[in-house]
């Protein structure tokens, strides 16, 4: 008699490959979008893949959240590795590295010349080209910072700086002897959360050559002036990050915060009746705060192929028509990257989105370069050690000049 422990012995090895066999089945069945999304847009994104399921039984569709960075690293290492989802959204400062690496692929050829011309070139150009190829598919575009007020305290946002140390001296005189009371807070030791200040004193931090222009006199005249705002005139708190500023947004302490459209909606669903405008513009250069622009998107995986690549590609057509454009327009207050829904009067008579596209139309495109990485890191140290005591904003614009100029040079070496 053959025993059972013999049986199971014998049996094994073709179950087990059945059972690796069914989930590569199930892998090759299954499409996946990695994102970043908000949860109350995340919910529209499962809801629109339950939807395009029904055109193709058989087949799985899901969405995966990450934070950016987790997001973009990794993406990289799966897709490097030969998996990794089937469509990746984002902004597009994720491209550079991606194109370097080879984990996404050109999709101007798998799409009509058509379809990729009902897509907004102005403002700015949604779709993300770069090195003679297009790389993403813009969903939306902004991505910026504005100034976000809660209407309940601030009856006219400051137009300018001015107007703004004035509001604050108000603000902080109605509310004496009361603590973490303010009337601005935001992430400002957060080097992206600077950089409109720098454009407002007529500067940026990259050049058209892709490289960095941190040691200049914007940049220090930038973070002076935000360090003043902390310790001189006291209308923000000296210490921030951006969940302290969330938090005293949202609670009621303070009454303007600066934060991008990712932010609104949350805000909205806390009760708090919000106004959008400019970033007050600087008194000294009647310059408006320039934020930093960029598109968000989808990207497609270099791996994939055959009927999964045409699948992927009817759904990243479906993920970014003009009518799942405005249901995330309508809970986020992102503007469409579709021209006939940027132009469609559910946006055009949004007070939000028509704000936001006021700050957007005096912003800067970010480059979708993978210089800007470097730039990012360079700045970090330096311009957090102007709040730590550590660094005058003249040795930290001098320092982050030299090392971002060392991490490019280091890195394409």
């Amino acid at each position: 008699m053959t025993r059972p422990r013999a049986i199971i012995l014998v049996l094994l090895p073709l179950l087990l490959t059945g059972f690796f066999l069914n989930c590569a089945r199930d892998r090759e069945q299954r499409i996946l979008v990695w994102h970043s999304m908000r949860p109350i847009e995340s919910d529209i994104l499962r809801l629109a893949l339950a939807d395009f399921s029904r055109r193709h039984p058989g087949w799985v569709f899901d969405e995966l959240f990450y934070a950016p960075e987790t997001a973009r690293t990794n993406y990289i290492i799966s897709a490097l590795g030969g998996s990794g989802p089937a469509l990746f959204w984002g902004a597009n400062d994720n491209i550079g590295p991606f194109v370097e690496m080879g984990v996404i692929r050109p999709l101007e050829d798998l799409v009509t010349s058509a379809w990729l011309d009902s897509f907004l070139t102005a403002p700015l150009q949604a779709n993300t080209h770069l090195q003679g190829h297009v790389w993403q598919i813009a969903d939306r575009i902004g991505n910026h910072l504005c100034l976000v007020y809660n209407k309940k305290l601030v009856s006219q946002p400051p137009q300018t700086m001015q107007e703004l140390i004035a509001f604050g001296e108000r603000y902080l005189a109605a509310h004496r002897g009361q603590a973490n009371y303010y009337p601005l807070v935001w992430n400002y030791t957060e080097p992206f959360f600077a950089v409109p200040f720098i454009g407002g004193y007529g500067g940026w931090v990259i050049d058209e050559n892709n490289q960095p222009t941190l040691d200049h006199p914007a940049v220090v005249k930038a973070a002076q002036l935000i360090w003043d705002l902390a310790h001189v005139h006291k209308v923000i708190p000296v210490e921030c990050d951006y969940e302290i500023a969330n938090a005293l947004f949202k609670d009621g302490y303070a009454a303007m915060i600066i934060n991008g459209s990712w932010s609104w909606g949350t805000y909205i669903e806390n009760g708090i009746d919000i106004g959008i405008a400019r970033i007050p513009l600087i008194d000294e250069t009647g310059l408006w705060p320039t934020p930093a622009v960029s598109p968000l998107g989808y990207s497609l995986n270099v791996h994939l192929e055959g009927e999964k690549l045409q699948i992927a590609l009817e759904l990243l057509a479906f993920l970014t028509t003009s009518e799942m454009q405005l249901k995330f327009a309508a809970v986020s207050g992102a503007i469409p990257s579709r021209i006939d829904a940027f132009h469609s009067p559910a946006v055009r008579e949004n007070p939000i989105i028509s704000a936001s596209l006021q700050q957007l139309l005096v912003g800067r495109v970010m480059p979708p370069v993978t210089e800007m990485r470097w730039i990012w890191d360079a700045m970090r140290p330096s311009y957090q050690g102007i709040f730590t005591g550590r660094v005058s904003p003249e040795q930290a614009a001098r320092e982050m000049q030299a090392l971002a100029l060392k991490l490019i040079k280091e890195n394409r070496e």
